[in-house]
């Protein structure tokens, strides 16, 4: 077998990949809204397109990787997302780049399960170190998109991955070793179901004319899950839905929250890309600390620490001035966000053993799916930062109110 050290940084450099353009791109949308001519809409579909794809398509990733091998869907994923990181990267309209970032979601839906199969399967014993990169890779994201908008443009935060993701697909063909397919049957109508309803919903949101992308939406979900009835899946959502809610709504409040921080820091305190990336570190520190925090605090703490994270976006809508209110409410909501996204985690998982992998793809899914269209919905319902970070601060609550029963547990 290669190298279990070499071969454990391929996959840690695949998970880097994938929470970084998540956050990379927020710092930087000031400058896509200026080079491309978006629209608030428009904007957050820059956003929601790899949410949406990325989030849609986990748990078809899952089954691929049970059905055609880790390794194989691990180096499919890394090519797609160099691919699409290098369209999104010479993209001259919105339309373009929203593509290329929806094919950056589909390389992220691929290697994302892959990767965290072959690091279950060879290096359990470094999960502590698996759950390290993403807090790096969420601070990284703010800090190279901010130096990165402000020095070359907006297009150098795709362009960067391009090298990357070339290199880790190259590493992983030559230090990933080959795994034995463990079966299992894909369910490619059911992807293609889910998938469209998704997309309608959240662009009905945002729509002139929302009703018929609405109800088409609501019509392939339905249909998606008369597809599925009796199967793990649903076993699985009914045993956990209000769990899996919660997590959806926190995935609203997550995205919402690193969505228009930046903007506001931008547009109204007048921050260069490069400072609102340095802005962005407390808030990433805090929930890097909340989530390391997490395993040692009873369960009760979970409303508790929804109910901070609901106080610190709140204290935004303020108008925060530096730099105590600067640095209070980030440092607050992240704790918050940290401990929360841990504990809802475990809820969302505490299923028999043969349900394990149904249930992880099920939070991770619903964490990115609730951003994608509680982002909708927040851009297409509120006027003003501070109306946004109301309605986010709301959110934040509810799913609070969501956690309540059996907080004693």
């Amino acid at each position: 077998m290669p190298s279990t050290g070499k071969a454990f940084a391929v996959l840690a450099t695949a998970q880097f990949l994938v929470v970084l353009n998540t956050s990379i791109v927020n710092v930087a949308l000031p400058s896509i809204r200026a080079g491309l001519g978006l629209t608030d809409t428009g904007l957050s579909w820059v956003v929601n397109g790899y949410g949406l794809a990325f989030g849609a398509l986990l748990l078809l990733g899952g089954q691929l990787t049970d059905a055609l091998g880790a390794r194989r869907v691990l180096v499919a994923g890394l090519a797609a997302f160099a691919v699409g990181s290098l369209a999104a990267g010479l993209a001259w309209t919105a339309p373009v780049l929203v593509t290329a970032r929806a094919v950056q979601g589909v390389g992220a839906a691929l290697l994302a399960p892959a990767a965290l199969a072959l690091v279950l399967r060879h290096h359990p014993t470094r999960l502590g170190a698996w759950g390290a990169v993403s807090g790096v890779g969420g601070a990284a994201g703010a800090l190279l998109g901010g130096l990165l908008a402000g020095t070359l443009g907006w297009q150098a935060i795709f362009l960067i991955t391009v090298p990357v993701a070339t290199a880790a697909l190259a590493a992983a063909r030559a230090l990933v070793p080959r795994d034995t397919p463990t079966g299992g049957r894909l369910d490619v109508t059911g992807a293609l179901l889910v998938t469209g309803g998704l997309v309608a919903l959240t662009a009905g949101l945002t729509a002139s004319a929302p009703v018929p992308p609405l109800v088409a939406g609501a019509i392939l979900l339905a249909a998606f899950v008369v597809r599925r009835r009796g199967q793990p899946l649903l076993r699985t959502l009914g045993a956990t839905a209000r769990a899996n809610a919660a997590m959806a709504v926190l995935g609203a409040v997550w995205v919402g929250l690193f969505y228009f921080l930046p903007l506001y820091q931008q547009q109204v305190l007048g921050y260069p890309p490069l400072v609102a990336g340095l802005a962005q570190l407390p808030l990433a520190g805090a929930t890097a600390l909340g989530s390391a925090l997490a395993p040692r605090l009873p369960r009760a703490a979970l409303p508790i620490a929804l109910a901070a994270l609901a106080a610190g976006t709140a204290w935004f809508a303020t108008g925060p001035v530096f730099p105590f209110d600067v640095l209070g409410p980030p440092v607050l909501a992240g704790a918050g966000l940290g401990v929360a996204f841990v504990h809802l985690t475990v809820d969302a998982t505490r299923v028999p053993a043969t349900d394990a992998g149904v249930a992880g793809g099920l939070v991770n899914t619903s964490r990115q799916v609730g951003g994608a269209i509680g982002l909708a919905a927040l851009v297409a319902s509120t006027t003003g930062f501070a109306a946004a970070f109301t309605a986010t601060a709301a959110l934040a609550a509810v799913a609070a109110v969501l956690t309540i029963e059996g907080a004693a547990r």
